[in-house]
């Protein structure tokens, strides 16, 4: 009799432990089937958040229908609750498994900002002021102050950022994105006045930086960029004032309202390149890589002149006679879709248009 109740008991006990085992692997099956969402959800994870308490969140969320199994999960499986703080961003059909292993390996959401080509710093900050995940640290900074933060304290700031496509999370700040973006065109810079042309007018990388942002802004052409350059580069050296029109459209600040006169190109500005010997004091807008590349190896040929066709490109011109000639071919009997570059990205703000 006993031996018989004995063995009933270790049976119940056994069919208990199975009932118990299938109950918990059935509630661990859970966390590999997928959620259904409308649309992505964004899920932040405190930083020092215990693992249990996120699982609670998610079940509060609706991103998981039971806590329990999660947290289970967590303490089978030690290495899956090493989670790490950001905000994460969940799709449809993703499992709560899924969700575990993104904050495990850190998948954090990012956005994007974009700083183009011809953009000035002014522009820059815009930009980084509308940005509506970044964290705003410098919106009350000065310019000088900035600078002073990146430690470059009393220099311009103009053209010193690389223009470039940046991707950012949460937790970064717009100070942030300046940092990488100035470190990026300090380093694309060194690399490009290392490989520089010999016998070039150019004591600085800083002088080659200023002459870059002059082609930036004189044409959006790429493959004009380095005759461009090479017409400016023949300029300096023969004692020939640069004049070109974005100097002084710089020159002019808020005073530019789209296009510029001849009193404009009398006014002595520090910009102006029609009354100045020389290069400007600063960049006048952010150069790309192509434009510092063809401010250090411009084209070897003999133009000395160029002005807009109206379609964007330009046309150069060996001698005073001929460039004459076509100005007034393409400036005084301007067609109606006339521009003198071509039409702006408008993927981001759009920057001063230029004017010849």
């Amino acid at each position: 009799m006993l031996k018989k109740l004995l063995i009933i008991c270790v049976s119940l006990t056994v069919l208990a432990a199975a009932g118990t085992g299938l109950w918990v692997w059935q509630g661990l099956k859970t966390l590999e089937e997928p959620v259904s969402l409308d649309e992505p959800v964004l899920f932040k994870v405190p930083s020092g958040a215990a693992f249990s308490r996120v699982a609670q969140k998610l079940e509060a969320e609706g991103l998981v229908e039971k806590s329990l199994w999660l947290k289970l999960h967590g303490r089978l499986n030690p290495a899956q609750a090493r989670i790490k703080a950001g905000e994460y961003e969940f799709t449809d059909g993703m499992s709560a498994r899924d969700m575990v292993n993104a904050m495990v390996a850190g998948d954090i959401k990012h956005w994007s900002i974009q700083f183009i080509e011809g953009w000035t710093f002014k522009d820059m900050r815009a930009a980084l002021a509308r940005a509506e995940r970044l964290r705003q640290e410098t919106a009350d900074w000065s310019d000088e102050e900035i600078m002073a933060a990146l430690g470059a304290e009393g220099e311009h700031p103009e053209g010193r950022f690389f223009p470039d496509t940046y991707l950012f999370a949460s937790s970064e700040s717009d100070l942030d994105l300046l940092k990488r973006a100035f470190a990026r065109m300090e380093d694309v810079l060194a690399e490009e006045w290392e490989n520089r042309e010999e016998g070039l007018p150019y004591d600085t990388p800083y002088e080659a930086l200023i002459m870059a942002s002059i082609v930036e802004r004189e044409t959006g052409v790429p493959h004009e960029r380095d005759e461009v350059a090479g017409v400016f580069v023949r300029r300096l050296q023969k004692g020939m004032r640069l004049q070109t029109d974005p100097t002084v459209i710089y020159g002019m600040g808020d005073r530019y309202q789209g296009r510029i006169g001849s009193k404009d190109l009398r006014t002595h500005t520090p910009y102006n390149t029609y009354r100045i010997d020389g290069l400007p004091p600063t960049p006048i807008a952010l150069p790309g890589q192509e434009a510092i590349h063809a401010a250090l190896h411009p084209n070897d040929g003999d133009s000395l002149y160029f002005v807009a066709r109206g379609d964007g490109t330009h046309k150069f011109s060996r001698t005073l006679a001929e460039h004459q000639k076509a100005v007034r071919e393409f400036q005084l009997n301007r067609r109606d879709d006339y521009r003198s570059s071509p039409p702006p990205d408008n993927s981001g703000d759009p920057s001063q248009e230029q004017a010849q």
